[in-house]
């Protein structure tokens, strides 16, 4: 809107106003807006919650330390998608079909978050919408997601190729070859295609969910992950750094470091009233916004493969509750003490805080790591 207004509409008048044309202008006020959004409105947020009494109910099985939290208002979430939304409709091309994506994806799943969590509050227990009716809802948004991207590609402004980090010459196409021109089989063209984006999106989304389970812990990494999406969005779009990286060049994604910027911004906000002892929680409807915005700009961008690296925490929380359960369920014996894997450390005896600095380093390793195989072949 302001990129419209300043730039597209006021610079023949005010030559000074071309600063907005420039990309990493944008995306440092998209940052800083999404930061004092947060932080101004946060306060309101929180006196919000707490007078309709939205507040958190803690489960039973886990760490007794937790029961003090009990009551601390949740759904905090709607302040980080609020202060990724609006930054984004300021700075960005609204032109971009890229960023609509983004931005689409990001509310959808921030109103499955809200239905759940509403539907906690409800019962007034640890329990929202079932699994099946949750994870159904992630499907479909995700299948809505990669249709878009189809259309996309058939615009001519997107691929369906994957690329492959240290072999970059090496990049298969997720559409079938010669189905897609067939009047009653091409939908099966796209399938591959379809199922891999479902697959990296509702697992990012879950991955940040099952990672909000301490102050500060999963909107700590998110920070690190969608500083390193900004990076990755940047020198997709750029010409010459994507040539030196050989990486595929798609001009539009560069529009999304703005979205990756608001995201940065709004999570250390966040991070404010969040940071332990937590005056807020984000709930399903921060961590399952959260979880798909980087998902789906992961594939936008075409990085799926370096996710588990530019996410790198998420992952393994993920993972220790998928080998938990596949472990209970094959062996009658359980892996860790308590998974996700943050409590597994919590019920070794390490503090709360410790805990979650120590996840924050390795999460940086893990994006410079991802980083760093842009060059690598």
């Amino acid at each position: 809107m302001l990129y419209w207004l300043l730039y597209e509409k006021l610079f023949h008048y005010f030559p000074p106003f071309r600063i907005f044309r420039y990309l990493t202008f944008r995306t440092a006020f998209a940052s800083l807006t999404a930061l004092f959004t947060a932080l101004i409105i946060g306060p309101l947020v929180i006196n919000r919650l707490r007078e309709f009494q939205i507040g958190q109910y803690i489960r039973e099985e886990g760490p007794k330390a937790h029961q003090k939290k009990a009551g601390t208002p949740t759904m905090g979430g709607l302040l980080i998608a609020i202060s990724i939304v609006i930054p984004t409709l300021l700075w960005a091309d609204l032109t971009n079909r890229f960023v609509w994506i983004a931005v689409v994806s990001t509310c959808a799943f921030a109103a499955i978050g809200f239905a759940d969590d509403y539907t906690k509050v409800v019962h007034r227990r640890n329990l929202g919408l079932t699994a099946r009716a949750k994870l159904g809802l992630q499907i479909a948004t995700s299948t809505l997601i990669a249709v878009a991207l189809i259309a996309m590609q058939t615009a001519g402004l997107y691929s369906t190729k994957l690329l492959v980090p240290f072999i970059k010459q090496f990049q298969p196409d997720l559409v079938i070859q010669g189905l897609e021109h067939h009047p009653h089989l091409w939908f099966l063209a796209f399938l591959p295609f379809v199922v891999f984006v479902v697959l990296v999106i509702v697992f990012s989304s879950n991955a940040v969910n099952l990672t909000d389970g301490l102050d500060g812990l999963a909107i700590g990494c998110t920070v690190i992950a969608a500083g390193a999406l900004a990076v990755l969005t940047y020198v997709s779009g750029h010409a010459t750094f994507s040539t030196y990286l050989e990486l595929e060049r798609m001009p539009q994604v560069g529009e999304l470091t703005i979205f990756c910027g608001a995201m940065v911004g709004a999570s250390i906000g966040f991070l404010w009233y969040n940071a332990h002892p937590a005056e807020v929680f984000m709930g399903d409807v921060g961590s399952l916004a959260l979880g798909g915005a980087i998902g789906t700009v992961a594939v936008m961008i075409k990085q799926e493969l370096l996710l588990p690296f530019i996410g790198g925490i998420f992952v393994i929380e993920a993972v220790s509750v998928i080998l938990q359960v596949a472990s209970f369920k094959l062996r009658k014996k359980r892996i860790f003490k308590m998974a996700p894997l943050h409590h597994h450390f919590e019920l070794l005896g390490w503090s709360e805080s410790k805990i979650i600095v120590r996840f924050w380093i390795a999460s940086l390793v893990f994006a410079l790591f991802a980083l760093t195989t842009l060059k690598l072949r």
